[in-house]
């Protein structure tokens, strides 16, 4: 069972944070009054869900399946779903996989295999975490915000809420994005049903490498001027009235 809370009602929107987040991350867009029924999960490993995957190597598609056997625990057919960096991949996979999935919004997120470099950062941070977690991730989380100036506390409490999180589920997100491969051809596929919103200055996704990978000219971007990596932090209002007035 994975772990959830739900605000209002309508037509069910699965939100799935990123890599060391929880549901918590979206209490800062104030879901609540919008005519539609919010779902926020726990992925495998992070907040209140356990990690129990006993295959040999990780996997988003095991995320996603966990995600797709909840929601239909919960009898939930038709839905939309926004994913938030990592959650943005499961995102992907559901929509790959899933009939069920209609719109999707990735936020902070992207569609591409990880460059050998990047595959080669993410063993790092597994081997990184079994020696030094809490120093990894006091200097990782501040690093995703183009500025921090008055998101002092904000990202005191990502830090606090990461450094919860056992090591071992930490390696295993890390790992699971680095064996991620190239979902291109679904969004190609199915331009009219994604939304990608991205940070102008996010040190991960340069909106240069989104515009150049883009694999339909119908596919709708949007940059948010003055956010980095945490959209829904940095800019919330904006972010809010984007996946909103998409997934309406």
């Amino acid at each position: 069972m994975l772990a959830y809370e739900e605000v209002g009602r309508g037509k069910p929107v699965v939100f799935l944070h990123g890599f060391m987040e929880s549901k918590s991350m979206w209490r800062s867009l104030q879901l609540s009054t919008q005519p539609m029924r919010c779902i926020f999960i726990d992925l495998p490993g992070h907040g209140e869900s356990q990690l129990d995957d006993e295959n040999e190597k990780p996997s988003t598609q095991y995320f996603a399946a966990k995600v797709r056997s909840f929601l239909s625990w919960l009898k939930i057919d038709e839905y939309d779903i926004v994913g938030h960096s990592m959650g943005g991949y499961v995102a992907l996979e559901l929509k790959k996989t899933d009939a069920n999935c209609q719109k999707v919004v990735l936020l902070n997120s992207n569609f591409w295999e990880d460059s050998e470099q990047k595959k080669r950062d993410r063993v790092r941070v597994a081997d990184l975490v079994f020696k030094a977690k809490n120093l990894f991730v006091s200097e990782a989380i501040p690093g995703l915000f183009y500025s921090k100036k008055g998101k002092e506390v904000e990202i005191q409490g990502l830090i606090d809420e990461a450094k919860n999180m056992s090591a071992d589920a930490i390696a295993y997100a890390a790992l699971a994005m680095r064996e991620r491969n190239d979902l291109s051809s679904i969004l190609k596929q199915y331009p009219y049903d994604f939304l990608l919103i991205s940070g102008q200055h996010d040190p991960l996704i340069s909106p240069e490498e989104m515009r150049s990978r883009l694999p339909s000219e119908q596919l709708q971007v949007q940059f948010l001027e003055n956010a980095g990596h945490m959209g829904h932090i940095e800019a919330p209002e904006e972010t809010k009235e984007l996946i909103c007035h998409f997934v309406k």
